[in-house]
C-alpha cells in the first residue's frame, strides 16, 4: 500500500469519525429537547388541571350556597305558611 492510499484512508476513517460524532450529539440534543418538551407539556397539563379543578370547587360552592339559600327560603315561606294556619285555625275555633 502506498503511502497516498494509506493517506487517503485514515483521513476517509478520521472524517467518518467526526462525522458519526455529530451525528451522535444532535441526536442526544434531541433527545434532550423532546424530554424537555414533554416536561414542559406535562407541567402545562398539570397546571391547566389544577385550574379546572378550583373553577370546579368554586362552582359547586356556589351551586351548594344557592341550595343553601334557597332552603331557608323554602323553609321560611312554609314556617309563615304554618303560622298564618294556626292564625287561621284559632281564630275560627276561638271566635277572634
Amino acid at each position: 500500500m502506498t503511502r497516498g492510499k494509506f493517506a487517503g484512508i485514515i483521513a476517509t476513517c478520521l472524517a467518518l469519525a467526526a462525522f458519526a460524532g455529530s451525528l451522535q450529539a444532535q441526536q442526544g440534543s434531541a433527545a434532550s429537547n423532546i424530554k424537555s418538551d414533554a416536561k414542559a407539556a406535562g407541567k402545562d397539563i398539570g397546571h391547566g388541571a389544577r385550574e379546572v379543578g378550583h373553577e370546579t370547587k368554586h362552582i359547586a360552592i356556589k351551586v351548594g350556597h344557592g341550595a343553601r339559600d334557597a332552603g331557608k327560603g323554602i323553609g321560611h315561606g312554609a314556617r309563615e305558611g304554618w303560622d298564618a294556619t294556626k292564625q287561621a285555625v284559632k281564630g275560627i275555633f276561638k271566635g277572634d
